[in-house]
């Protein structure tokens, strides 16, 4: 019995690679040295695959209402229709990908998956958000193990995380098997 690859979604810049706003990176050893050898990333940075660049003005979530929209820090462009119509599109594309799970940036306004700060009439945020790219991701997969890199610090979440993405692996390939 063949089994196929672990894949999984990662924000490119944990990796390692230099995609973020100020031309950094973040990557993250726990994912590159110890789960990395064991499964394939499909590496993705929204900002940059949208088009901002490296380096880039930084982005923020404003509250608009009730609807969330990403500004830049000073100059105030909106990324926001952008950013769903690229992320809607690119979230199809990796429902192709027979991904098993997905790591996301912890506070980034594309990719944080809760607690992402946003902003309102005062200069003091809430960490109320989540950002455009994640809630596309979790809103159109919402069967795919997501978590993110500083929550895989806990011990129990990143066993919780293994085991999901594993298991999910697993049962792809019984399926896939057993339809044959």
């Amino acid at each position: 019995m063949e089994l196929s690859p672990v894949r999984i979604g990662i924000s490119a810049c944990l990796l390692g690679e230099e995609v973020r706003f100020d031309g950094g990176h973040k990557r993250d050893s726990f994912l590159t040295e110890i789960l990395g050898p064991h499964v394939q990333w499909v590496p993705v940075c929204p900002e940059v695959e949208v088009g901002m660049g490296t380096p880039r003005e930084p982005v923020r979530l404003f509250r608009s209402g009730s609807e969330l929209r990403m500004v830049t820090v000073h100059t105030g462009h909106d990324y926001t229709e952008a950013m769903n119509r690229w992320a809607e599109e690119r979230v199809r594309q990796l429902d192709r990908e027979d991904l098993c799970g997905y790591v996301l940036k912890k506070d980034s306004p594309s990719c944080g998956m809760e607690g992402v700060k946003v902003y309102g009439r005062s200069d003091v945020p809430e960490r109320a958000g989540r950002g455009l790219f994640a809630q596309v991701l979790m809103t159109h997969m919402p069967w795919l193990p997501v978590e993110e890199e500083a929550r895989l610090t806990d011990p129990r979440l990143r066993e919780n995380f293994l085991e999901r993405i594993f298991a999910l692996r697993w049962l792809k390939d019984f399926l896939r098997l057993t339809s044959k």
